[in-house]
């Protein structure tokens, strides 16, 4: 993962001047306690991830603090970097890949079977940072999620720029990205029929986002 890439996503889309990390303490005692951290990981916590304005989207980003305060987030396989609002959904990374500098990402449903949800680190934080980020944003869709269909799909596709990140399997749905300007997001999530959410940080980027969402999906 190009870092400084990252790390400008995130003061785009969440409209942040400077990025806060963690304190080195906090990290450590993850790193203490596990064994062992991935460097993305390690990286991410150190410069990116208490930047306040990450925290307020739909679902739960976990903070190395956590880790001294809710014991349930010890005694496990995997190291939980996520978990859905209702902490139902949980992805987090095998204990035994931690000494990788950028393991994938699984996922489960209430633990029960593991699943791909990322092939890296680097990709996770990438892919959640964006879909967290529509909820934050100032400009969305009335209806916010809508139902479109495969036709409609096309046209996204043709008329945006695909990041080249996803995430797979969170709360069953499979995500791909888009955009025309570095401070919105488009999301199409595939759970069996098509959704899609969008928003922007600003009007003007709303308004370029529009000329291709316009009139695409029915609440």
């Amino acid at each position: 993962m190009n870092h400084m890439d990252y790390e400008e996503m995130i003061k785009q889309l969440y409209q942040v001047e400077k990025l806060q990390g963690y304190n080195e303490n906090e990290i450590a005692y993850v790193k203490d306690y596990f064994g062992a951290l991935p460097e993305v990981l390690e990286n991410f916590w150190r410069k990116a991830g208490a930047t306040k304005e990450l925290h307020h989207g739909q679902d739960f980003w976990v903070k190395p603090s956590d880790f001294q305060k809710r014991d349930w987030l010890k005694d496990r396989d995997h190291l939980i970097l996520m978990t859905e609002n209702q902490n139902c959904c949980r992805a987090g990374i095998r204990k035994d890949d931690l000494t990788e500098k950028d393991p994938p990402v699984y996922v489960t449903i209430d633990d029960d079977d593991w699943a791909l949800c990322a092939g890296s680190v680097s990709e996770f934080l990438q892919g959640m940072s964006a879909y967290q980020a529509i909820f934050t944003f100032d400009y969305c869709a009335e209806d916010f999620v809508l139902w479109i269909e495969e036709e409609e799909q096309e046209i996204i596709q043709s008329n945006l720029g695909k990041k080249p990140f996803t995430l797979h399997n969170w709360q069953h749905m499979d995500m791909s990205f888009y955009s025309n300007e570095p401070d919105n997001m488009v999301v199409i999530m595939d759970c069996g029929d098509l959704e899609v959410i969008y928003g922007a940080a600003s009007k003007e980027s709303y308004d370029k986002l529009m000329e291709v969402m316009e009139g695409l999906g029915e609440a």
